[in-house]
């Protein structure tokens, strides 16, 4: 089990990137802001340049969307850039924004951690011609309940309680539901400071489907990318979120597991298992091992489980989809785009992920991401 679950994380990190490279390429122009290489000083994210078939790839690559993806992005370009010479511009501005700019034709792909919608496939036909937008799983991962208390190392939430924090009903952390779960541990009595994001995010749709499947009596919210609880204070982006969380004290925020970091610590999640689940690559990978294929067609959108008491299994989970044309990708970029994608998509590209905190595609789902690819046109 342990070898399929790791094998699975790997195929999640592959795909991501491969996505984003595709739409980066059948982008109509270039951007200043370069995917900076964020894990360039990590040995385990360097990858051996002879193993990259570049498949005369060249120019440059434009793309936009999910923060979630961004760290593992910068290492995955990082690595193409300097064994094909191609650039790749990645804006990371959120879910919300790569989806748009990808339907206004801004973007040859975007990542997104939702798939796309009714509406958005319809409004993909116009720039995809004679095809359209579909979704490609690319890089899974947890999502982090990020916290900042001073003198508390280790937190233990559920459902219920992250619902009433975040919906401003649980406002001190010594409050007794709090204090319930941490038997032994020392709350203090200060003010909870709960952040989310002020952007259109596919990591609040997530962490709020959680919410919504497993404690609708305490979140009575429709979910979607953009915040609907009232209260709390918000930052752009996952760093935007990490970044508030750690300097503020009595602060709470969710972001992707890469951004826990710095003297931030994550919450374990009581989900019915035995003993609470911290987030990892591999309790995500846990979770999204009993993902279902609920796209049709070249379309491979996922249906997780938010609701698993499976042992050792983290519920907050998300995937990153690559957004990229089936059909009508731009004849001057798509062998670039196929490298790039094949490259993330690829053993070499997965297995970087879990030493920067992601989890890799299941395997059955990541071979059919990379048939996928190879029809691209």
């Amino acid at each position: 089990m342990k070898l399929q679950r790791k094998n699975r994380l790997r195929a999640l990190s592959l795909g991501a990137v491969a996505v984003t490279g595709a739409l980066a390429l059948t982008a109509c122009g270039s951007d200043d802001n370069g995917g900076g290489g964020s894990a360039s000083g990590n040995p385990s994210t360097s990858a051996n340049a002879g193993s990259i078939k570049c498949d005369n790839a060249k120019g440059q690559l434009l793309a936009d969307g999910s923060s979630a993806q961004k760290n593992a992005i910068d290492a995955w370009v990082k690595n193409f850039s300097q064994a094909c010479g191609v650039q790749i511009n990645y804006k990371g501005g959120g879910s919300g924004a790569g989806v748009t700019a990808f339907t206004q034709g801004q973007v040859a792909f975007a990542g997104s951690d939702s798939p796309l919608k009714p509406e958005e496939v319809t409004a993909s036909k116009q720039i995809c011609k004679g095809g359209q937008g579909i979704d490609l799983p690319m890089v899974g991962g947890p999502i982090a309940i990020g916290y900042n208390v001073p003198g508390v190392d280790n937190l233990v939430l559920d459902a219920p309680t992250l619902a009433k924090i975040f919906d401003s009903k649980i406002t001190k952390w010594n409050d007794p539901a709090i204090a319930a779960l941490n038997k032994g541990v020392k709350l203090p009595d200060l003010k909870i400071q709960a952040f989310h994001r002020s952007d259109e995010s596919g990591t609040t749709d997530n962490f709020t489907k959680y919410l919504i499947a497993t404690t609708p009596d305490n979140w009575k919210y429709s979910g979607g990318k953009a915040w609907q609880a009232k209260g709390g204070q918000s930052a752009p982006q996952s760093a935007g979120v990490a970044q508030q969380v750690k300097q503020t004290s009595g602060a709470i925020g969710y972001f992707e597991l890469s951004y826990v970091k710095d003297g931030l610590k994550a919450v374990s999640i009581n989900t019915g298992a035995s003993k609470p689940v911290a987030p990892s690559s591999e309790s995500a990978t846990a979770d999204i091992a009993a993902a279902q294929v609920v796209g049709t067609g070249k379309d491979l959108s996922l249906k997780l489980d938010y609701k698993t008491k499976a042992e050792g299994a983290y519920p907050i989970t998300l995937v990153t989809y690559e957004i990229v044309c089936d059909k009508g990708n731009k004849a001057d970029t798509l062998p670039a785009t196929k490298s790039f994608l094949r490259y993330i998509a690829g053993e070499d590209g997965q297995k970087i992920l879990p030493s920067i905190g992601y989890a890799p595609v299941p395997a059955d789902i990541i071979s059919k991401v990379r048939t996928t690819i190879e029809g691209l046109s």
